[in-house]
């Protein structure tokens, strides 16, 4: 079964006629009203106030009429002033019901259509066959039961609409014209028709049409709303720009590299679309209640309609009985209690440049109990730079420069990134490697001339091959607290290089507060001991395990899940793509163009480890949003229903009967607007993030320890 993405009820894919195909994604839906409001939201809120709008004042004349008129024509009058409510205004509840009977399904339409059905019926009756049932008029009902439930369905929506105000802001970050030279030939195009390889001018207070790199100019760009990063950051030739950014000062040119559907700013509102119909594992109670509600409120109003006629009570007494216990209920406060608050936790994580990947992502961060992490390019700075090189006897460092770059020149890793940066301002040109491999854990491999020749990894050198008299140079860099690698020509040792990579300036507080949380970290590194231990002396972790390949980090999370914890694994979505896959909540690290490539179940769009604790923070108080909409939800129904069956009538007498209708209609309004508000006032929680460092202050960084 399917699951209305408005109304949250169940649909039979199979028999549903209404589907609406977006994002490569089929929505199936109860009523067209539902579809109507999925598909064109603003429309749909437009025209609800339009039948708002004629429904109040024709409501309030019926009110007055059956209260205050005493001349001979009143009744008559009430009957076509309420039947122009009922049959006008209320005609979306009987196109629900008839589409929920066409698809066989039991939506809330049925309940609205058939209780304010009877109210009006049975006063139309006493109007029009005088005698036939005692002379009692419940036209204020049936009026007041249509414009009190459109009036909750209006303000539903219109606080469902700000609650999606994240995904409402993308469309217009974009520009309206974009100025672009094709063919040598300047022209004005729509952000649409960008395609790869088009030249653009970002013009200062403009903004960015598609994701790109700067090939002329420089300026200050705000990508804030993108990233959750307040600070401008500055862009120069060669740098990446996303659609979306704010050019603040310079005039850019910028290559478009992803246009269209492949720009971040496309994947970012896919992700909050996904969102808006999301199914997370506590749905499951909320589902079940839904599918079985709609009958058992029938069930519920005719048992305790015959009740009180076998007590005694006139038929006029039992009709109100029924339409109080079929208005009061309210499936749609258990279909909609997980997608509301899912929604907005979503849109308040993506201002923070987090952004939750799959149905039950959220749930995923609610229930961490520890978190495992990478060093470098995780907790590390991720830019290390090369800054000594160790030659062997009669070796040339221009020579191991140049090998290395030919060997990591499409090696998406940082210490490949340094070695190709360190040849170039060397303006060394890389060698012609050939079959390059990488080998996880070990290296980078390939052939020069004919000879192998490898770039290999601190940690896969025990029992491996010797480095001869460059032993104690590799021991001082570990003493430092300095990533390295050794390059090899065949079985010639050519020499080491040695890295600096700093810890980044938010990690220390960042694992401060996971522990704050209950949540220990613990330091997972495939360099050796002594660096691992040095950088985790810095962040505040206490528990490292070092010299661990892609294959030794898996096994131990899997160790770590055998225990009983719920483990997140934090890394850049390179090399430890499958530990990220495997852990219950993956978090990856990295650039947002590089987003869809990343494994995780969470993406922090920044390289900042600020992210993983407001994560953590912001699935835990999603999941208790969701709860405290499905306890209202229960609370609601379990409170209200004995209300509407008659439980106050020894303390109030039967004359209740004639209000509860009425006052049914108005709680079942309010009660999906209350839950939709609960998930709202997620917008105003406030996510951890570390304090700004003071203006001139620098990050301590403490000495690693000898061994």
């Amino acid at each position: 079964m399917a699951t209305d993405p408005v109304c949250g009820m169940s649909v039979d894919e199979r028999s549903s006629e209404l589907i609406l195909f977006r994002d490569g994604r089929a929505h199936y839906f109860c009523s067209e009203s539902c579809l109507a409001q999925f598909a064109d939201p603003l429309r749909s809120l437009r025209r609800l106030k339009q039948r708002l709008l004629l429904a109040w004042p024709l409501s309030i004349a019926v009110v007055l009429l059956v209260y205050l008129a005493r001349f001979p024509g009143a009744p008559y009058l009430e009957l076509v002033l309420a039947a122009l409510v009922q049959f006008y205004v209320g005609a979306p509840f009987y196109r629900g019901t008839w589409d929920a009977l066409r698809s066989r399904v039991a939506n809330m339409d049925i309940l609205i259509a058939v209780g304010s059905t009877l109210a009006f019926g049975y006063s139309a009756l006493s109007v029009l066959v005088p005698g036939l049932v005692p002379a009692v008029s419940f036209f204020d009902a049936s009026a007041l039961i249509v414009t009190l439930i459109l009036t909750g369905h209006y303000l539903e929506q219109a606080t469902r609409r700000s609650a999606s105000s994240a995904l409402l802001k993308l469309p217009g970050l974009l520009p309206g014209r974009v100025s672009l030279t094709r063919a040598g030939l300047p022209m004005e195009l729509a952000p649409s028709e960008v395609e790869v390889g088009d030249r653009f001018v970002v013009p200062p207070g403009g903004r960015v049409p598609a994701d790109g790199k700067v090939v002329l100019g420089s300026s200050s760009v705000d990508e804030s709303i993108l990233t959750g990063e307040a600070m401008p950051v500055r862009k120069g030739v060669g740098d990446p720009v996303v659609a979306g950014a704010l050019n603040q000062e310079g005039r850019l040119e910028v290559e478009a590299e992803r246009v269209g559907d492949d720009t971040f700013l496309a994947q970012v509102g896919r992700l909050l679309a996904e969102a808006e119909t999301s199914r997370m594992p506590l749905r499951r109670l909320a589902d079940r209640i839904s599918e079985r509600f709609v009958p058992f409120v029938f069930a519920v109003g005719l048992a305790a309609s015959l009740g009180w006629v076998l007590l005694g009570a006139g038929p006029a007494i039992a009709l109100l009985v029924l339409v109080s216990v079929i208005i009061t209920a309210c499936p749609c406060a258990f279909g909609i209690a997980t997608p509301a608050a899912i929604l907005v936790g979503t849109g308040r994580a993506a201002e923070r440049g987090i952004l939750f990947r799959g149905s039950d992502a959220i749930e995923r961060a609610s229930r961490v109990d520890l978190v495992l992490t990478d060093k470098t390019g995780t907790i590390t700075s991720g830019t290390p730079k090369l800054i000594e090189i160790v030659t062997a006897p009669n070796g040339s460092d221009n020579e191991m420069l140049r090998i290395a770059a030919g060997l990591e020149a499409s090696v998406p890793h940082p210490l490949a990134r340094a070695l190709v940066a360190a040849a170039r301002e060397r303006q060394i040109e890389p060698a012609p490697v050939q079959e390059t491999r990488v080998v996880p854990g070990l290296g980078v491999f390939g052939t020069l001339d004919g000879r192998p020749v490898s770039v290999r990894w601190a940690a896969s050198l025990p029992g491996g091959p010797s480095l001869g008299g460059l032993d104690r140079e590799a021991r001082r860099f570990e003493r430092l607290g300095r990533s390295w690698t050794a390059v090899w020509s065949g079985e010639t040792l050519l020499g080491l290089f040695g890295f600096s990579d700093p810890l980044s300036p938010g990690v220390r507080p960042a694992v401060d507060h996971l522990r704050d949380l209950g949540v220990p970290v613990v330091l997972v590194t495939g360099d050796s001991e002594a660096v691992g231990t040095a950088i985790a002396a810095e962040a505040g972790i206490s528990e490292v395990h070092a010299r661990m390949s892609p294959g030794a980090k898996l096994e131990f999370l899997r160790q770590k899940q055998s225990e009983g914890h719920r483990v997140a694994f934090v890394g850049d979505g390179v090399n430890d793509a499958p530990v990220l896959a495997a852990a219950d909540l993956g978090i990856a690290l990295g650039s947002g163009t590089d987003v869809a490539q990343a494994a995780g179940n969470v993406l922090l769009v920044r390289t900042d480890f600020d992210g993983v604790p407001a994560a953590l923070e912001i699935g835990r108080r999603t999941v208790a949003k969701v709860r405290q909409n499905l306890g209202w939800a229960i609370a609601y129904n379990a409170i209200l229903l004995p209300v509407a069956a008659g439980a106050l009538v020894p303390l109030t007498g039967l004359a209740i009967f004639y209000l509860l209708p009425i006052t049914g209609a108005f709680a079942m309004g309010l009660s999906s607007t209350i839950v939709v508000a609960n998930s709202l006032s997620l917008r105003r929680t406030r996510p951890w993030r570390r304090s700004a460092l003071p203006p001139g202050t620098a990050p301590i960084v403490r000495p690693a320890p000898a061994p």
